[in-house]
């Protein structure tokens, strides 16, 4: 038996043998919002070196896109985390190596919720595993979880914890997109003072334990796995993870999944019983109060993005069906931030419209289009990370 290699060479060996296999012409190239995947099977020498079986193991050789951040992200290393999470949760992708800027991962089996239900009731079963999934990420240990930005809130801090999301939203998503987009948030009505206005409105808050948090977990990111017992879940995409309160996981969830009235109930009820069943209690203090303002934080802080994100799929020439198309979508975002933002009208379509179109002609003749030319600071300069409208659409085909 030869001895092993060097950590350093042994590294530098899988990289190499990995960086050939992702270019493989047998490979899938699969599009996320994230991420470009391309699955392929594993085969010798490489899956001898990852610890997997030859010929049957697919994986994903994941790359992510240069984004620009509507949503923080405090672990910049998904891998640290998914290497926690699996320890304590199964059913998460397991990341074979990590190379900084782009890694390879074990590849889930199964079916995108999003691809099965890409609307309507998921069922009982359903609601209930996610349920379920949501008590055992109480049960990950913070002493376990990668170091916390030095700025972070004390634990139980929640009033601390969504002004900080707060503070992200202001400084990080809405004031360096002023420059370029600036104009058109004024236009439509978002005040420059938008998250001073909501915090105003919150109220005293509930002190709850803080745990780790999934933040995005939406149709496309449930995998429905086969298994003995009938199907299980997956939850996949842990790129946003955070630590913080956990009713701000369940709002998002809430929004994200677009449920049905009936089905939005029996969840926040399905939640509220496996967190006390599991000895979590504590976390649910509270939360008749104040998983609203969570729910209008979602509503307040999706304009921008939704906002930006309609001005964005405009052609540089948009007909008349696209302008409608885009306007429609910064209505529904307006709609739903109306409350949480007080804003004291909303504007027409038309009225949008003629905002958008205005805002187009602008943004072509700056150039600002072109993603690598005359980026100065606060430009936007990459595509948006998520989409709250229609979540499922940029994950087709499981894009793990």
């Amino acid at each position: 038996m030869l001895p092993p290699l060097p950590r350093r060479a042994h590294q530098s060996l899988v990289r190499a043998l990995a960086e050939a296999r992702r270019r493989s012409p047998d490979g899938e190239v699969v599009s996320g919002h994230h991420n470009q995947n391309v699955i392929v099977r594993l085969r010798q020498p490489l899956a001898f070196l990852l610890g997997v079986p030859s010929g049957r193991e697919l994986a994903k050789f994941r790359t992510p896109y240069a984004s620009v951040e509507v949503v923080p992200r405090i672990w910049r290393s998904e891998s640290e985390v998914l290497r926690v999470v699996g320890n304590r949760v199964t059913d998460v992708p397991r990341c074979l190596a990590d190379f900084g800027d782009w890694s390879v991962h074990g590849y889930l089996p199964g079916q995108a919720l999003s691809e099965q239900i890409p609307k309507g009731p998921i069922g009982e079963l359903r609601i209930g595993q996610l349920a379920e999934f949501f008590a055992r990420l109480a049960e990950v240990p913070r002493s376990e979880l990668p170091p916390l930005p030095e700025d972070w809130p004390e634990d139980r801090d929640t009033r601390g914890f969504l002004g900080w999301l707060a503070h992200f939203t202001e400084t990080r998503v809405d004031q360096p997109n002023r420059r370029r987009f600036g104009s058109l948030f004024e236009a439509v009505g978002i005040p420059q003072d938008a998250m001073g206005r909501f915090m105003k409105r919150v109220p005293d808050m509930e002190q709850r334990p803080f745990t780790l948090l999934h933040t995005d977990l939406h149709r496309a990111n449930v995998v429905i796995m086969p298994g003995v017992e009938g199907q299980r879940l997956a939850v996949i995409d842990w790129e946003l993870a955070l630590y913080g309160d956990p009713l701000h996981d369940l709002a998002t969830h809430l929004v994200r999944m677009d449920y049905v009235d009936d089905e939005r109930e029996q969840m926040i009820r399905a939640w509220t019983a496996a967190m006390k069943r599991t000895g979590h209690g504590d976390m649910t203090a509270g939360m008749d109060k104040d998983l609203g303002v969570y729910i209008d934080f979602e509503y307040a802080q999706s304009v921008f993005p939704d906002v930006m994100r309609a001005a964005l799929s405009l052609p540089e020439h948009p007909d008349e069906s696209a302008l409608l198309r885009a306007a429609g979508q910064v209505r529904r975002a307006m709609e739903r931030a109306r409350e949480p933002l007080s804003l004291p009208r909303l504007p027409g379509e038309g009225e949008v419209a003629l905002a958008l179109l205005a805002w187009r002609a602008a943004d072509t003749g700056r150039g600002m289009d072109r993603p690598d030319e005359g980026k100065g600071a606060g430009e936007t300069a990459g595509p948006l990370d998520v989409d709250h409208d229609h979540p499922g659409s940029l994950y087709a085909g499981q894009a793990q």
